[in-house]
C-alpha cells in the first residue's frame, strides 16, 4: 500500500516557524503554521496514496482531519526521526514536511508515480534542502550521514541515495515557507491557501488588488 508521510510539529506558539518573528509575534507564526499545516493535509487528502500518515513531533488537534494515521516522532536528531518515520509507516510512499503549502495532489502522485521507474524520487527545496523523498520501502542508510538544515542538505540527500544505488527522479524545486520574504513565492503558486490568506490579513502580503 502507498502512503504519503508528512512530517509535523504541532503548531504552538514559540515551537514553530520562529524564524518568522520578526516580523510575526508567535502566536502569528504558530497561526501560519497551523494553516500550511491544513493546507498540506488538504493535499495528501486528495491525492492517490492509500494511507495519509502524520509523523508528529506534539499533541494532535484539531487541524488533524479524519482519516489518517499518527506516530511519534522519536530519535536523537531529524535524520533519526525521518528514519523512524519511515520504518513506522512501511512500504513505498512520499515523504513531505509542512513547510510547503503550496504543494498540490498532483505533485504527490507524480512523486508516487516516480517509483514505477525509479528507485527513488527527490523533490529540491530553492533554500538547498529538499520538500519530498518518495522511497519504494524504508531503509536505515536513506538519511545516514546527510547533514539537515543546511543548504547542502538536498545535494547531499541525493548523493546519499546514489551512493545507496538508486536512480533518483528528481521532482520539482518549491520554496519552503521559512520566513516572511518566502511568502511572495507561495502566494503566486497558491493564492487561495489558507496560508496566503493567512498572510495577508496579517500585512505579510499585499492586499490583492480590487477587481
Amino acid at each position: 500500500m502507498t502512503h504519503v508521510l508528512v512530517m509535523a510539529k504541532s503548531p504552538v506558539a514559540g515551537r514553530v516557524k520562529t524564524r518568522l518573528c520578526p516580523p510575526c509575534t508567535p502566536a502569528e507564526a504558530a497561526a501560519l503554521a497551523a494553516a500550511a499545516l491544513a493546507d498540506t493535509l488538504d493535499a495528501v487528502k486528495a491525492c492517490g496514496a492509500e494511507r495519509r500518515i502524520v509523523a508528529l513531533d506534539g499533541a494532535p488537534g484539531p487541524w488533524l482531519p479524519p482519516g489518517f494515521e499518527v506516530v511519534p516522532q522519536y530519535g536523537d536528531n531529524f535524520a533519526d526521526r525521518l528514519a523512524h518515520a519511515w520504518a513506522a509507516a512501511g512500504g513505498p510512499g512520499v515523504q513531505i514536511g509542512m513547510d510547503t503549502p503550496q504543494v498540490q495532489a498532483h505533485d504527490l502522485d507524480a512523486a508516487l508515480a516516480a517509483l514505477d521507474g525509479a528507485g527513488a524520487a527527490l523533490g529540491h527545496a530553492a533554500d538547498g534542502g529538499w520538500w519530498a523523498i518518495a522511497l519504494r520501502g524504508p531503509d536505515p542508510r536513506a538519511f545516514a550521514g546527510v547533514p539537515m538544515s543546511r543548504d547542502d542538505t538536498g545535494r547531499r540527500q541525493h548523493a546519499r541515495l546514489r551512493s545507496m544505488g538508486l536512480d533518483v527522479a528528481l521532482l520539482p524545486t518549491l520554496i519552503d515557507m521559512d520566513t516572511a520574504a518566502d511568502l511572495p513565492d507561495i502566494a503566486a503558486a497558491a493564492p487561495g491557501t489558507r496560508t496566503v490568506r493567512l498572510a495577508r490579513r496579517l500585512g505579510l502580503l499585499d492586499p490583492v488588488p480590487a477587481a
